[in-house]
């Protein structure tokens, strides 16, 4: 299993909009080869990040969804609303799962 956490870096007043931008993928991301499990996490601490963590049957999996046009178009609208996001960053982590249930 690979796992990949992507860090949204928002300011505390553009979480709730981040979050309603979110609430289209869980629902795409159920027809993409390979990926097991799609989760937007709001934090319960005003200092923690917003994170969407996703679970894939392989690395190979993962990337062939970034590379896919489906990851480029859900990803278009905010490259061409740069100013209007919300978001001012993000960090990717990937992992392999040594161990899960």
């Amino acid at each position: 299993m690979y796992v990949v956490m992507n860090e949204l870096h928002v300011p505390k007043e553009g979480r709730e909009n981040v979050a309603a931008r979110f609430s289209e993928s869980a629902e795409k991301m159920k027809d993409v080869p390979g990926c097991l499990d799609f989760m937007f996490l709001h934090p319960a601490d005003d200092e923690n990040f917003q994170v969407v963590l996703t679970k894939w049957e392989s690395e190979e999996d993962y990337k062939a969804w970034v590379d896919s046009r489906a990851f480029k178009d859900a990803h278009k609208k905010r490259r061409e609303n740069l100013d209007k996001s919300p978001t001012s960053g993000n960090k990717i982590y990937e992992y392999v799962a040594k161990h899960h249930l």
